[in-house]
């Protein structure tokens, strides 16, 4: 057979008739074939604009050689019937023409090859229902493959090696299957679908190198992708907008700059055990009224960005089931009036900063998540903002919820464990209700409300939580009309507890709640912590620091103070000229070595002596300082300053408001506001601060007049193994137990054993050695059927907690 011509076998009715012929061009062998011919086409190039109108087979073998048809303008190959096409590599160069257009029937074309700079590479149209197997386009002038006009057909395992447009792209009511099929190298869209009835099935497929979005669904547009990737695309990886409906299952999505997933006017998009990760904005943005999107099994994380891992914006909708979202900075942001998200059963970890925002009247509802391991586990912004937390979990964050600007969301059933400031914090007429409520391990307090904020607590409970259970600042006139409400809320921390009563004048009332035990009644409550009921006399003040365990060089200090003042107070009555007394102080050293208790104390002190008006103690750290934005700082000291005139403010880990990196932090800003109104209000406020030893050395050269208003530092030792022995024998007797022989020594032993890092809690190990050994001991007792009283009493070596 010579090169550049075809072989045709004709077949016939009569099973005896075999004839062939071989044709210099395809044309004429076209015309020459009948239904179920089959054109052998020897490798070449014809350069010949063919048209297939009948059931016939036109096959290259590579094996031989490429067949090439190459016309020099308009479609290269064109189909209007039910061919077999097989092996032809198809080339044109019209760029109003595609090099290969499939107009009717069903044909099947394998193993084709279009190499072209044309309008597209392959065109369906007009209810074509081709299939396509391990077809392959190159066309960097326009359009994969294009499919319109109520087009169907499957492509299989084929691949866009390259397009200057989409790679392939569905319109005017077609509906394509693509089954393992790759599009990669486009200049426009990986996948587009747009138009009423458009829509496309894709299974294994994948997206990636696009120099625009990966896969754009609009316009009514439908779609659902099984099993498919798209990544490494310079746009977002998968866009929808208006009305476009979308289903991704078992997909993957990554390394996007943009975001993963965008949806936008009434579009609607279901996830299930979908993964979305290395996004640079958000991996779900969701906007617009009537736009929703549904998300069961997926998982987002490692965002590269600065971005929300979830946005829902402008009346949008999300609902996010068994998900779990990480490494980002930040999880959840939810932003609108109308705007709401609907989170079940998810979990939330390793976030930068805020897990779930919620602002400018947005709703979130959380049901049985978990949130751990961010700097903020939920904050309502301001007005209008709201939803709920139910059974949720939060655990190792800065802060646990808070609460802001008027918004009010409702928490219920929801546990708080290990935040480094406060569970919940509640400022700037945030309200809030929390029901059944628990805190523990805080390193702050447990409930934080300042500013008068009317949150309302009902059996609220918080446990081992460092500054207190329950914190609630002063207001000035709040009464009954502000501040928070509380009932039936308790407390394990007895040491500074006092009931919240009635104030007899200004509408203030004190506000830390008792330990173990439960209000009968909602009661408002709005007052400066630990202020006291009355001023008592400074012996029985001196009596009480006296009988604190160890502190012998901080007990002599602050005697030492105190003669200094009543002496300086006895020579002024006698005309005489008094020392000048430096009653701002620096407390140093562990934390739970009494520097709280002492300042309290100190506070009551001066009061006796009539330096101060009152000596109730407001105690802060830096979160009750420094504000959000530039200026807020300032007028959030003066309202802490004010809240302490007549007693003692108590700066906890002051070091944090000037860090070593600080930069613009407004901790400065906190700071030199703090140094002037000392200086203004001399003799009205009595400034304690207080951290780890080096920490404040740090932080008394952060301002010249820092170290000038703070001329006197009292350090506060570790307390020995014996202390703390004792602390644990007070804690024994307080609560009707009492230590075996044995105990004690044992006891001396295991305090000796404890690593003394920075870590090391001092008092509050003390108190928690003995917690855990009466739970040891009811563990141990309740397998005794009738105990005797020693039985219940006794705590034995055995009872003590294994290190480590």
């Amino acid at each position: 057979m010579a090169q550049g011509s075809v072989q045709v076998t004709h077949t016939s009715s009569s099973r005896w008739r075999r004839r062939t012929g071989e044709y210099e061009t395809l044309s004429e062998a076209l015309s020459a074939a009948a239904d179920g011919d089959v054109l052998a086409i020897a490798p070449g190039t014809y350069r010949e604009n063919l048209v297939v109108q009948r059931q016939v087979t036109l096959r290259g073998d590579a094996a031989l050689g490429s067949v090439r048809v190459a016309p020099p303008d308009g479609v290269a190959l064109t189909v209007r019937g039910d061919a077999v096409i097989e092996g032809l590599q198809l080339e044109g160069q019209d760029s109003s023409a595609p090099a290969l257009l499939v107009e009717e029937g069903a044909p099947r074309f394998s193993d084709v090859r279009v190499v072209t700079n044309s309008a597209a590479g392959i065109e369906v149209r007009s209810g074509a229902a081709p299939v396509l197997l391990r077809c392959t386009v190159d066309n960097p002038g326009g359009t994969g493959i294009s499919f319109s006009g109520g087009a169907t057909g499957r492509a299989e395992e084929c691949e866009v090696l390259a397009a200057g447009q989409s790679g392939i792209t569905v319109r005017g009511g077609a509906h394509p299957r693509l089954e393992r099929c790759r599009v990669h190298h486009t200049v426009g869209a990986g996948l587009s679908v747009t138009g009423e009835g458009s829509g496309v099935d894709a299974l294994g497929c994948e997206f990636y190198e696009i120099k625009g979005t990966g896969v754009q669904v609009t316009s009514r547009g439908t779609g659902v992708l099984a099993d498919c990737t798209v990544h490494r695309t310079t746009a977002d990886g998968i866009t929808l907008d208006t009305d476009a409906e979308l289903t991704l299952d078992g997909c993957e999505i990554h390394d996007i700059p943009e975001n993963a997933v965008d949806l936008r006017s009434r579009s609607q998009l279901t996830l299930g055990r979908t993964t979305v990760r290395r996004f640079g904005r958000n991996g779900l943005s969701v906007w617009d009224p009537g736009t929703r999107v549904v998300a069961d099994q997926c998982e987002l994380h490692d965002s590269t960005g600065d971005y929300p891992a979830v946005w829902v914006s402008d009346g949008a909708q999300a609902v996010l089931e068994s998900c779990r979202v990480h490494d980002v900075p930040d999880a959840l942001f939810v932003l609108d009036r109308g705007s709401r998200a609907e989170v079940t059963a998810s979990d939330i970890s390793q976030v930068r900063n805020t897990a779930v925002s919620v602002s400018d009247g947005g709703a979130v509802e959380l049901a049985d998540c978990r949130i751990r391991e961010a700097a903020t586990g939920a904050w309502f912004r301001d007005h209008g903002s709201g939803g709920r937390l139910d059974n949720c979990t939060v655990d190792a964050v800065q802060t646990g919820v808070i609460v802001t600007k008027g918004a009010d969301p409702t928490v219920e059933n929801c546990t708080i464990t290990s935040p480094a400031e406060a569970g919940v914090y509640v400022s700037a007429q945030g309200r809030g209700t929390f029901t059944d409520c628990r805190v523990t391990e805080s390193s702050g307090y447990g409930f934080h409300v300042i500013d008068g904020c009317r949150s309302t607590l009902t059996r609220c409970r918080t446990e081992r939580c460092t500054r207190g259970g329950f914190e609630f600042d002063r207001s000035e006139g709040a009464g009954s009309a502000g501040g928070p409400v509380f009932s039936e809320c308790t407390s394990d921390e007895s040491a500074e507890a006092v009931t919240a009563v009635p104030a007899a004048r200004g509408g203030e009332d004190r506000a830390r709640l008792p330990a173990q035990q439960t209000d009968t009644a909602a009661v408002p409550a709005t007052a400066a912590a630990t202020e006291v009921p009355h001023v008592r006399p400074s012996q029985e003040v001196l009596g009480e620091l006296d009988l604190l365990v160890g502190l012998e060089s901080v007990k002599r200090e602050v005697r030492t103070l105190t003669d200094m003042i009543r002496v300086g107070r006895q020579r002024e009555a006698a005309g005489l000229k008094a020392a000048s007394a430096r009653r701002h102080l620096v407390f140093t050293g562990s934390p739970g070595t009494g520097k709280t208790t002492v300042a309290r104390l100190y506070g009551e002190i001066l009061a006796s002596l009539g330096v101060l008006g009152s000596g109730h103690m407001v105690e802060v750290s830096r979160v009750d300082l420094v504000g959000e934005h530039i200026g807020s700082t300032a007028i959030r000291t003066q309202e802490v300053f004010d809240r302490a005139r007549g007693g003692v403010l108590f700066i906890d880990e002051a070091y944090a408001l000037a860090p070593e990196d600080a930069g613009r932090d407004f901790g400065r800003e906190a700071i030199d506001t703090l140094v002037k109104l000392m200086e203004d209000h001399r003799d009205e406020v009595v400034v304690i601060v207080a951290g780890y030893t080096s920490e404040m050395e740090r932080f008394l050269t952060t301002n010249p007049g820092v170290a000038s208003r703070f001329s006197r530092t009292i350090t506060f030792g570790d307390y020995s193994p014996e202390e703390l022995l004792r602390i644990v024998e007070q804690q024994a007797g307080e609560h009707e137990y009492t230590l075996a022989k044995p105990t004690r020594k044992a006891l001396l032993r295991h305090f000796a054993a404890l690593p003394k890092g920075p870590a090391f809690g001092n008092g509050r190990t003390a108190r928690q050695t003995f917690e855990s050994m009466v739970e040891r001991h009811a563990g141990r007792v309740a397998q005794v059927a009738s105990p005797s009283t020693d039985e219940l009493t006794l705590l034995h070596p055995e009872d003590l907690p294994v290190l480590s």
